[in-house]
């Protein structure tokens, strides 16, 4: 890669890791699926009257975006809501690579080679780890939200790689049209609308940089320039930089949120970030490859094997 395209990798990952601090301030201002909605809401409008018309069926964009807007955004912003903090949060959501072999295996009949299944282990080990810690001193509930969050990520991953879309970007934008109105519909049933309305007449210049950031910032400029990275890089040489994006995570949240990150979160990160840099190498000579899935957000956003989003 030229060095152009390394910084950009790098700062596309800082983004994305600094997403989640801005999350857990956005959380101070709406509802987590209000949040949400609002997020796909402004990613979805008015970017999707300048990408042209859908380029996959709608039954893809459909799937997607129900388990990947809806399912993984709505329990990440609840679990963070409840007190999932946002530098393990950038953490946990990794093992959304290991969730994605695996249902990719059962799904698809993509066996991994033996390294990855190492690598997957070991990524285990890691969540079990940051799983004594978080329930040693925080809320275990909120927790294992952020490890569902991160199995609908894997789901909607493997869905991504059957729709195959021809243009990331413009998939991205029309699967953002799709949690909308149900993550609305969730909103007004289990946060009221007492609740969405306050927060909607008490918005703010920050409550709108949040929004935008979220939105504009994380999801169209992120995933733009991923996308540009994938169509000019093989995918093995791109994704390994979404590793950076829990280090940027965790590094913000303890800088911004004086969030601390004591030993057992330090080996969980190790055990984690390791595992998967195991179960993202390509498969010796001679090994068929599966095709790597396409970019998806980064929390955001981070491309099969590891696009708060």
């Amino acid at each position: 890669m030229r060095p152009t395209h390394i910084l950009l990798a790098v700062l596309v990952t800082a983004v994305w890791g600094v997403n989640f601090v801005v999350i857990e301030v956005g959380l101070d201002h709406f509802p987590p699926l209000l949040f949400s909605a609002l997020r796909f809401l402004v990613a979805a409008l008015p970017a999707v009257f300048f990408v042209g018309r859908p380029k996959v069926a709608w039954k893809w964009l459909v799937g997607v975006g129900l388990t990947l807007g809806v399912a993984k955004f709505g329990l990440l912003f609840i679990g963070m809501d409840a007190g999932m903090p946002a530098g393990l949060s950038s953490l946990v959501l990794q093992i959304q690579a290991v969730f994605t072999a695996l249902i990719a295996f059962a799904v698809l009949g993509e066996r991994p080679a033996r390294i990855r299944v190492v690598g997957m282990a070991v990524a285990l080990a890691g969540i079990a780890v940051a799983a004594v810690h978080e329930g040693a001193s925080g809320p275990l509930t909120a927790f294992g939200l952020t490890v569902a969050a991160a199995a609908c990520w894997g789901v909607s991953n493997v869905l991504t790689r059957k729709a195959a879309p021809p243009d990331a970007l413009n998939f991205m934008v029309w699967v953002s049209t799709v949690p909308i109105l149900p993550l609305v519909g969730l909103s007004l049933l289990f946060e009221g609308p007492s609740r969405d309305l306050d927060a909607l007449r008490s918005l703010d210049w920050q409550g709108v940089g949040i929004i935008v950031y979220v939105a504009w910032v994380t999801t169209v400029f992120g995933f733009g320039v991923w996308g540009y990275l994938l169509r000019r890089h093989p995918a093995s040489t791109v994704a390994p930089f979404s590793l950076l994006v829990p280090v940027f995570g965790m590094s913000s949240a303890a800088l911004f949120l004086d969030e601390s990150v004591g030993a057992l979160q330090w080996c969980a990160a190790a055990l984690l970030v390791g595992g998967v840099a195991l179960a993202s190498l390509p498969p010796r000579r001679g090994t068929p490859a599966a095709p790597p899935a396409p970019a998806s957000y980064a929390d955001e956003v981070i491309p099969e094997p590891s696009s708060r989003a």
